[in-house]
C-alpha cells in the first residue's frame, strides 16, 4: 500500500485515498474510517474535509476541472465548437487516467446504485457546465440546460468505452467523442430552432402569468372605466 503523500493538504489525501480504494474493492465497502487510515488523517480532519464518500467524488471532479481549467489555451479560439469541446473532453480524459481504476470502480457502484447515479449525475452536470464555458459554448437558459444533460450523459457513454480502450492513442474513444460530439450538435441545433420558433408564445406566456403585468392592466383598464362613466 502507498503511503499518503504528507505534503499533500489533507483535503487532497483523502481524495488520492478513495480513489485508490475505488480501484481496489467495491466502492460500499469503503468505510470513511478506512479512507482516513489511507490518507493518514483522523476522523476529525476527515469531516473538516468532506461530509461523506459522496462529497470527496465531488471533490475529485473539482479538482479534474481543475486542471482541466487551467490547461486552456487560445489555440483553438478561431475552430469551430466541436473541435473546441472536443479538445476540452480529451483534456479531461487526460487528467483523469491517473485515476482510471478508481472511476472504473465508482461507476460499477453507480451502476448497482441509481439513487447514487442520480447524485453523479449532478455532479456531472456542474463539471459539464464549466467544459462547455471552457470551449467557449454557451450554457445558459432552457437551450443550455438541454446541452449541460446531454453532455453528461454522452459523456457517461465515452467514459465506458474510454475505460476499455487499450488503444495507446485511444483511438476508439477518439472516434466515440466525435460521434457523440457530432450526434449532440445535430440535436442542440434542432432543439436552438424550436427555441426561435416558440419565442413568441413564451412571451405571451410571461405576459398572461406577469401579476404586476396583470395588475397594472386591471388598475389602467377600471380608471379608463371611471373616467368613461365621469364623463357619462
Amino acid at each position: 500500500m502507498a503511503s499518503p503523500d504528507q505534503a499533500a493538504s489533507p483535503r487532497d489525501r483523502v481524495i488520492d485515498a478513495l480513489m485508490a480504494l475505488a480501484g481496489e474493492r467495491a466502492f460500499e465497502d469503503i468505510t470513511i474510517a478506512a479512507i482516513a487510515e489511507r490518507a493518514g488523517v483522523s476522523l476529525s480532519e476527515f469531516r473538516d474535509c468532506f461530509p461523506s464518500k459522496g462529497a470527496v467524488l465531488g471533490g475529485f471532479s473539482r479538482r479534474i476541472d481543475k486542471i482541466v481549467l487551467d490547461g486552456g489555451s487560445d489555440d483553438l479560439i478561431g475552430e469551430p465548437a466541436k473541435e473546441r469541446l472536443l479538445d476540452v473532453l480529451m483534456r479531461r480524459l487526460d487528467a483523469m487516467t491517473p485515476y482510471r481504476a478508481g472511476l472504473d470502480g465508482v461507476l460499477e457502484w453507480a451502476r448497482r446504485e441509481p439513487l447514487e447515479a442520480v447524485a453523479l449525475n449532478r455532479v456531472a452536470l456542474n463539471s459539464m457546465r464549466f467544459m462547455l464555458e471552457a470551449a467557449g459554448i454557451p450554457a445558459e437558459g432552457s437551450v443550455g440546460a438541454v446541452k449541460l444533460q446531454g453532455l453528461a450523459l454522452a459523456w457517461l457513454r465515452i467514459l465506458n468505452i474510454w475505460l476499455k480502450d487499450s488503444d495507446p492513442g485511444l483511438a476508439p474513444t477518439m472516434a466515440a467523442l466525435d460521434k457523440e460530439l457530432t450526434r449532440g450538435g445535430q440535436i442542440v441545433a434542432r432543439v436552438e430552432d424550436l427555441h426561435r420558433l416558440t419565442s413568441p408564445l413564451r412571451s405571451l406566456a410571461r405576459a398572461a402569468f406577469d401579476p404586476k403585468r396583470s395588475f397594472g392592466e386591471r388598475g389602467r383598464r377600471r380608471r379608463g372605466e371611471g373616467e368613461e362613466a365621469g364623463a357619462a
